[in-house]
């Protein structure tokens, strides 16, 4: 028997000379609850691994696993050929939550990391150093972690992870919360540690990040369903995407629903677009025109284009059953109708010349907003941008240093009894009390926006059913994920069937599959009347919005629809797959603003606005640094690319 043991640490420490991690069988139990049934895959070293699921999907158990926290019930986690317990002084890990002292200085928090990593003061100075410089916070050193944005905040806790120089790095939702211009320096940094050899596991509920990632195994039910590059993952799917636009999107969408699933395998409402999967582009677009034909519809603008990530993680979701069920809101105030007309002549949100000071700092000048009844307007800008000082100033929270607010019609007093009752808000931070349940918050929620008491039982029912927690009302709502949090506090926020719907990051943290539903619901409230005035970071999802601005340093620098915004971008966006990714971002950089250039895993994007002169200097660039073009095509903006660059410009 002892024999056979030390076989089979040779043998794992043989193959681990290529692989990283290694996941065999592996079993989590926790009573009752299997959390991760018999998972398999191996990472393998230098790569960069993406863990894609649900909420609730097990992720986070496999990463307790792996970075040595907890044991599992059954099977075995390898870390160059080391069970992973014994591996932890190899392994990075980084949590969910916030892991800094939020009363220390960034130095003060990277010394207390490295003391507790045994790391000798000459390479704490040394690696203090590379990786502040890497983040861009070598300049803040004695800044109180307290009072960082969130990018800065996880660059730091990053920085804390790396000072002891970890061979694996673990990374579970690490850019939750965090503006995209900084989410893309997070993952630039993450793809030059992978170059230098760092081997790191990523969970993210966010799908244009998985992109970037080498491979990605798909995760469900405590299970792995499926592992591949985000290329095979797309090929596999064996569906083409249809973007229709067109001036009747509501009834367009109920015809096309209705042809699921003969001849459209899915729809998606978008806020000037409906994005269709079809299994073939030409017979799609084909039976698309005959359908809205034959329902008396206008002709519709049709693009083909390929498939997203999320695309084939909700259609393998839903090939497993695991789609959450629809409950229609029970309604009481009457719908789209009734409330459209009455409030036809008046704007729902209307702020001009909108300004805010604290002391000589003005977080907010001359801003302009006008959302209609019926309509969702997106407020975009990274951290620190202002969008959440605007938002309270709309509904009365904090009061505005300079200009106009109108709000429901009502100019003066916007914090009147009667107003609130008309108003929904979700804040940024999490509103519910963690030490009330979940039934306790959403009666209290029900008193305080004063729903009758006769109709309060079916409204917080469906809430709890929306939610997915039939049975477990009774639980206390801190022991909740902060995805199904988010969903809770949406569900009391609208209970009352407000007029004008305020959402600050509503889906922070929410799953892809719940993000969805999460709009489904908001387009179904904006339907019957609601304005709704929404913050994201996330900004595929901000492509649901009708109309959109942009806010940088507290000023308003673009406004559009989500596909106006695009198409104004200046110049193209080019994709160059090169035999050295990261030595060719590297080598670019130098030589063109840094946002212009990011790694996609296999593939390099760079921004050039003037690329008949630009694309001939990026090849003898290449060229002469020995550099490989493999090849070269000019691809679509997406709305993060349009919000990176306006964003980058306007502080240039």
């Amino acid at each position: 028997m002892k024999y056979e043991i030390a076989s089979t640490l040779n043998l794992h420490e043989e193959v681990n000379l290529a692989t990283a991690i290694e996941v065999r069988a592996l079993y989590k139990q926790y009573g009752n609850l299997v959390a991760v049934r018999g998972i398999n895959f191996t990472v393998n070293k230098g790569e960069l691994f993406g863990l894609i699921g649900p909420d609730g999907a097990g992720k986070t158990t496999t990463f307790h696993i792996l970075g040595g926290v907890m044991e599992a019930t059954e099977g075995d986690a390898w870390v160059f050929g080391q069970p992973a317990r014994s591996a932890r002084l190899q392994t990075g890990y980084l949590t969910q939550q916030f892991s800094l002292y939020l009363d220390l200085s960034i130095d003060e928090n990277l010394r207390y990391a490295a003391g507790l990593r045994e790391v000798p003061p000459d390479l704490f100075v040394i690696r203090r150093n590379k990786y502040l410089k890497l983040m861009d916070l070598d300049k803040f050193g004695a800044r109180l972690a307290g009072q960082l944005s969130g990018g800065m905040k996880q660059k730091l806790a990053l920085c804390c992870a790396l000072v002891s120089q970890p061979q694996v790095l673990l990374l579970d939702e690490p850019t939750t919360g965090v503006d995209p211009v900084s989410r893309r320096e997070f993952w630039d940094v993450l793809a030059e540690l992978s170059n230098e050899g760092m081997t790191i596991v990523v969970a993210t509920p966010y799908l244009d990040e998985a992109e970037r990632c080498d491979r990605i195994a798909l995760m469900y039910d405590g299970e792995i369903h499926e592992i591949g590059t985000p290329k095979e993952l797309r090929d596999s799917l064996g569906l083409h995407r249809l973007e229709v636009r067109t001036s009747s999107l509501d009834k367009v969408e109920q015809v096309l629903l209705e042809a699921i699933p003969i001849d459209i395998a899915d729809v998606q409402t978008f806020g000037d677009r409906l994005d269709i999967l079809v299994k073939d582009t030409v017979k799609g677009e084909v039976k698309v025109r005959q359908l809205l034909q034959k329902n008396n519809l206008p002709s519709p603008n049709i693009e083909s284009n390929e498939p997203t990530l999320e695309n084939v993680f909700v259609t393998r979701l839903r090939q497993q059953g695991s789609a959450p069920e629809f409950f229609p809101f029970p309604r009481y105030r009457g719908g789209n109708s009734a409330r459209l007309t009455q409030h036809s002549a008046l704007s729902a949100i209307y702020a001009h010349n909108l300004s805010r000071v604290f002391g000589k700092f003005q977080a907010v000048k001359d801003v302009n907003v006008e959302v209609r009844y019926g309509e969702i307007f997106g407020l975009l800008g990274a951290n620190g941008a202002g969008k959440t000082t605007t938002i309270k100033m709309l509904c009365g929270l904090l009061e505005a240093s300079g200009g106009e607010i109108s709000l429901g019609g009502e100019t003066g007093n916007l914090r009147s009894r009667d107003l609130r009752r008309r108003i929904g808000y979700m804040s940024q931070k999490f509103t519910l009390y963690d030490d009330l349940t979940i039934i306790e918050n959403l009666e209290f929620y029900s008193g305080v926006y004063g729903v009758p008491s006769k109709l309060r039982r079916e409204k917080i029912e469906w809430v709890i059913a929306t939610c997915g927690l039939v049975g477990q009302e009774n639980m206390l709502t801190g022991k909740l994920p902060g995805g199904w949090k988010q969903r809770v506090a949406f569900g009391a926020s609208v209970m009352h069937e407000p007029d004008i719907l305020f959402l600050d990051e509503p889906t922070s943290g929410v799953d892809p599959l719940a993000r969805r539903q999460f709009w489904k619901l908001i387009n179904d409230f904006a339907r019957n009347g609601t304005a709704i005035l929404v913050t994201t970071h996330y900004l595929e999802e901000a492509e649901q919005c009708n109309r959109m601005s942009f806010m940088v340093a507290g000023e308003t620098v673009a406004e559009g629809t989500p596909s106006s915004i695009k198409a104004a971008q200046p110049g193209k966006l080019i994709e160059l797959t090169v035999n050295n990714n990261q030595a060719a971002s590297n080598l670019l950089k130098r030589h063109f603003d840094s946002w212009r250039v990011s790694i996609f895993a296999s593939s390099l994007h760079i921004v050039l606005d003037n690329p008949d002169l630009e694309i001939p200097q990026v090849h003898k660039l290449l060229a002469e640094a020995n550099l490989t073009v493999q090849s070269l095509r000019v691809i679509p903006f997406s709305l993060e690319d349009a919000f990176i660059g306006i964003v980058q410009r306007a502080q240039t």
